[in-house]
């Protein structure tokens, strides 16, 4: 049995192809950019207070944080292309093996960057807030030392 081009399955199937393709280019821009708005807050740091550790976490958390979202929107990618352009066993099982390896990932980011295990926060973070704070961070005076 050969799908038309009018099938409403085959239609559905493209469309969620290119929605996931979206997602992924999404996950790449945001990579990329992040990375140049990760460097810009240390420059802004660094003009402020000079070379030091708060420019360092500046950029170490905006770099962490701008690799959580991309890994949760890249994870959203997958997620749309397993589940509705090629729904067979073996693809959710390679599905189940990205989720596990980057759910590691994030797991590591978020410790690495709080400094502390997420179940230990007070408040849950995702990815932009862990940027929306180095921002606040980048533009706070340089306590006296």
């Amino acid at each position: 049995m050969s799908l038309s081009a009018g099938d409403p399955t085959d239609t559905f199937t493209r469309l969620m192809g290119h929605v996931a393709q979206g997602f992924e280019v999404l996950g790449a821009v945001i990579l990329v950019a992040g990375v140049v708005v990760s460097f810009a807050l240390a420059a802004v740091t660094v003009r402020r207070t000079g070379w030091s550790t708060n420019a360092y976490l500046v950029l170490r958390q905006a770099f962490g944080g701008t690799l959580l979202l991309g890994l949760e929107v890249l994870v959203a990618a997958d997620l749309v292309h397993t589940v509705a352009v090629e729904p067979s066993a073996e693809n959710v099982l390679v599905l189940g093996l990205i989720v596990v390896i980057r759910t590691f990932l994030s797991f590591s980011l978020e410790t690495e960057i709080e400094g502390v295990a997420p179940w230990r926060r007070a408040l849950a973070t995702s990815g932009a807030g862990t940027i929306r704070r180095a921002a606040v961070r980048a533009r706070a005076p340089e306590p006296p030392a």
